[in-house]
This record gives C-alpha cells, structure tokens and sequence, in this order.
C-alpha cells in the first residue's frame, strides 16, 4: 500500500455518474477548493445497455452539467457542440432533446477532461477519524492501493437495477434479464419466437421498439406486459413540469414522511411513464406494419393491467409467467421464449460506507435522513458532511433522479461544503405554488422573487461544520414551493 498521505480533499466524490460529474465541473473552477472524484470503471459510462439507435433524452439539452446554474461554464453542452465542430449541424437539427448516445458522448468528454476526475479508482471503504474522512482506494488495474483524507464526502454512485421478488426464480437465466443489460445481451434474443417485455416506463417502451424495428415480418411474437391500467403517456405539459423546479423540491422535503411515500408512489406519471412520442411511434409503426391485413395480423400483443406473480423456467424449455388480471382478479399462465424486465431501478448502500453505518441516522425505513442541502444527518460523533445525490428520492421528490436538477443539486452541495455562495441561486423558479396559503397577517410575506441570499465566508471551509441528527421540522402548513419532474433511464 502507498502510505504517503496527501494533504486533505475539502470534498470526495465517490461514483462519477452525471450528478457528480456536474459537482465535479462545477467545483473545477473554484479557486483553492480542492476535489477528487474516483469511480471504479475505466471511462464515464451512462447506461450503455440503453443507448438505442434513435432513442432520445426526455430532457432538453439545458439539462447538461452545468448549464442551468453557470452557462458561461467551459463545460456546458453548447461548448461541447462548438468543440465538436457541430454548433451548425445541432442548430439546423432544430430539436431540444438530444439523442442520448450524444448526451453520454458529452459527459464522456466533460469526464475526459476535468483533472479533479480519477477513473479505474475504486473507493474501498470510507473511515471517520476526526476531524476527517479516511477513504481507502484501490487502483482497479494494478491493484495497487492508496488513501486519501477528506472533509467533506459526495456520494454519486448511482442507482442499481430492480429484478422483482416474482421474477427471483429467473435471476442469471440466459434469455431473462434487465432492460440495463439489453444491448450487451440483444444476441442472447436470436432464435427466440416468442419475447416478453415487462414494464411500462420509458425503457420498457424503447426495448418493444427497438425489438418491433427488428422482427417485422419474420413472424416473431413481442408480447408487452404492464402493471399500470394503461399506457399513459409521462406528464409534459409546461405547467406540469414545474412538478421539477427546486421550488417543488423544497415544499416536498416540507411534508411530512407518510405523505411524501405516498406522493412518490401516486406521482409516477411523472417519472415512470413513456413519452407521448414513443408510444406514438409504436403506434405508427404497428399502423404500418398493418396496412392492408386485419389488426390482429401482426403478432403482437399490448396488455396493460396485467400482474406477473410468479415466473420460472418451463419444464419443456422456455419460460412460464404466471399472470394476474388487475381488474377482473382473473388468473392465467403465459408461456414465453424469453423476458426483458424493464422494472426500474432503485438506490442502495455503497459497500465502501459499511464502516460510518453506525455513524449515520437513519430513518424508520433504514434510508438516509437528508436535509435541504442534501446533506446526510449523522451521529453527534460524525461532523463532516456527508452529502448524496439521487438517494433521496424519499425526502426530495420525483425530481431526484432527474437530470434538470442536476446542476442546481450540485450548486447547492457547493455552496453548503464551502460555506459561501459560490453560486447564486434564484429564490423562484416555478409560477405553481403547491401548498394552502398561510394565514394572513403582518408576518405573511410573499415568497421574494429575488436570488437567495446566503452566507459568505471567505475560502473553503478550513473545518467540517458540526453535524448531529438532522431537524426536519413538520410545519403546520407546508411552505408555498414547487413541483418537479423524476426519471428512467431516458430522463
């Protein structure tokens, strides 16, 4: 192990996705702020398993690293574009939604170029010795290990696939596997007559198109199952996306706990829904693939509403799904060459954390307590700052996972890890407010249109700000915020 020990990082990110890798761009230019980010792959990567021919981001292009929070930033997609030589090509596409093998070629470019981003580095393990972060590191190509000391910790790691309890029976089958895995395993596909997608969000809508494109006319059977009563379309009007401004975040954190689970689950044509456009075009497709022969000409079945209970390998080969009617209750059993679970994905503990995890307060459920900074709350014990990005879906709303508050998340660890204003924020983002107005009197102040002022210290913070249990107060009424807008894999 190399035992020379570097003078401390003022913040380490552990995971280089596009949430941290903003924090990373937004933090490279900050004058004596010293950063690192380390993640254990050898290049940035974003969800290659999805990166379909034609399939495009559910956000508009202001959506990149940095763009919404300092468009001047060198590493904003425009710059990208002007670096790439296709400002033109980009200007006469005339679309707002970048296709998203693009959007990943600009965060490998970002990756690629930000000296504070440490790839093939993985984070071991993560120690508390006061007053700072002990991270053990482990060079993943010659194994070679190291340590670094931090004040403040980023956790960036990213969300995993979601592989439902009904479908356990099925875990390492060569012909069932996670929509995260689709273009690595499309081959594994070949000979099959008979394919099942199951989920009816944005992933689960690109793989029975793409799957469409590929089997017309060679009388293979795509079958698409869904849960959801139907094939609702995600919820774009303008209005409605104000559900993904801050303003909605923070009346969101506001609420009490019982109803934030409950919104997050009643919410999902917000962030688990298709787009109108891809429903369409399989719509188009099926119209054409149709014309002049009977509907049901084609070998294609839609069936929302549909449960699967249970799913094994069948005793002749093949797989059996057992099937559950949600309206009617009706039961039946479907036989299957083989299933892509397009069932979403969800945060998890790093293993690299296993060693502050009685150091942390965590919640009734076992998921982080995050305050509005986004800051983890600790044991008395614990004072550095210990802050996450999308794995708090549960105290921040559907717009946790969703790349157009991505920078502005960034901005706000930023400025919390520095203790000053390093980025102004506006104060009002959204015209809906969301909450009952408070009683009226001298003290009902409307909400000011202004930039939130914030404190201004000079330079990093030379010491972690103390840190006990975080207090999530319950007001009576909400404060009057807005609303925000969550994400699949496409958003």
């Amino acid at each position: 192990m190399d035992t020379s020990t570097p003078p401390p990082y003022d913040l380490l990110g552990v995971g280089i996705g596009p949430f941290n890798l903003s924090l990373a761009a937004l933090a490279e230019p900050v004058p004596g702020l010293r950063t690192l980010f380390c993640d254990q792959r050898p290049e940035f990567r974003w969800h290659p398993g999805m990166l379909v021919d034609g399939a495009r981001m559910q956000v508009p292009f202001l959506a990149d690293l940095v763009s919404l929070v300092d468009p001047t930033s060198p590493w904003s997609f425009l710059n990208y574009l002007r670096d790439q030589d296709r400002l033109f090509p980009f200007y006469f596409a005339e679309r707002f939604q970048l296709p998203r093998r693009e959007y990943d070629h600009y965060c490998r470019w970002a990756a690629e170029r930000l000296a504070n981003c440490r790839f093939g580095t993985e984070v071991t393990a993560l120690h508390w010795e006061a007053p700072w972060y002990r991270a053990e590191l482990t060079d993943t190509a010659t194994g070679r290990r190291s340590e670094v000391r931090a004040r403040n910790l980023a956790l960036g790691v990213g969300t995993r696939p979601v592989l439902p309890e009904a479908f356990a029976a099925l875990a390492g089958h060569p012909r069932a596997f996670h929509s995260a895995e689709y273009l690595d395993r499309r081959a594994d596909l070949a000979g099959a007559r008979d394919i099942t997608v199951v989920g009816s969000g944005q992933s689960g809508a690109e793989v029975f198109l793409d799957l469409l494109r590929r089997h017309e006319g060679d009388d293979v059977r795509l079958r698409w199952l869904t849960r959801t009563r139907a094939l609702a379309p995600m919820e774009y009007s303008k209005l409605g996306l104000e559900h993904f401004t801050p303003d909605y975040t923070r009346y969101f954190h506001g609420l009490p706990a019982a109803v934030r689970d409950a919104l997050v689950t009643a919410q999902w044509q917000l962030h688990k829904a298709a787009s109108a456009e891809t429903l369409a075009e399989i719509h188009d497709h099926l119209y054409e693939r149709t014309i002049g022969r009977p509907i049901d000409a084609a070998p294609v079945e839609i069936t929302p509403g549909t449960a699967v209970d249970a799913a094994r390998p069948g005793p002749c080969g093949g797989l059996e799904l057992h099937c559950r009617h949600t309206d009617s209750g009706a039961e039946h059993l479907l036989r299957t060459d083989a299933v892509v679970l397009a069932t979403g994905y969800r945060a998890a503990r790093p293993a690299a954390l296993e060693p502050l995890a009685e150091l942390i307060d965590w919640d009734e459920a076992g998921r982080y307590r995050v305050d509005q900074d986004h800051r983890v709350a600790t044991r008395p014990g614990l004072t550095g700052g210990l802050y996450v990005q999308n794995a708090e879906l549960h105290t921040h709303g559907v717009g946790t996972p969703d790349l157009g508050l991505g920078a502005h998340r960034a901005a706000v660890i930023l400025n919390a890890v520095t203790g000053r204003t390093v980025h102004r924020l506006p104060g009002r983002t959204a015209w809906t407010g969301f909450a009952p107005p408070g009683p009226a009197g001298p003290a009902d102040q409307p909400t000011p249109a202004g930039p939130v002022e914030q404190p201004t210290p000079a330079g990093p913070v030379e010491q972690p700000t103390p840190a006990g249990p975080v207090e999530q107060p319950t007001p009576a009424v909400p404060r009057p915020q807005e609303l925000t807008r969550a994400a699949t894999v496409g958003r």
